[in-house]
């Protein structure tokens, strides 16, 4: 979702999907723990920034509604 696109949700749905990224980079690095081999190592490190680059555009618009946390 483009960061234009986050104007567009609701107050509920931006916690809701901060939640589930929070969720999710917190499962890959669980995985992650459990994997071991450098292709595992570069998909999962992959995976993390996506969700964090993802997480930190939330996070920004909720900040700019002034609804930190």
């Amino acid at each position: 979702m483009s960061v234009a696109d986050l104007s567009s949700l609701s107050t509920a749905e931006l916690a809701g999907r901060i939640a589930i990224l929070r969720d999710n980079i917190r499962q890959i690095t669980e995985q992650a723990a459990s994997q071991s081999g450098a292709a595992d190592e570069e998909r999962n490190a992959d995976r993390i920034a996506r969700q964090t680059d993802e997480l930190d555009n939330l996070l920004k618009e909720q900040e700019r509604r002034g609804g930190g946390r």
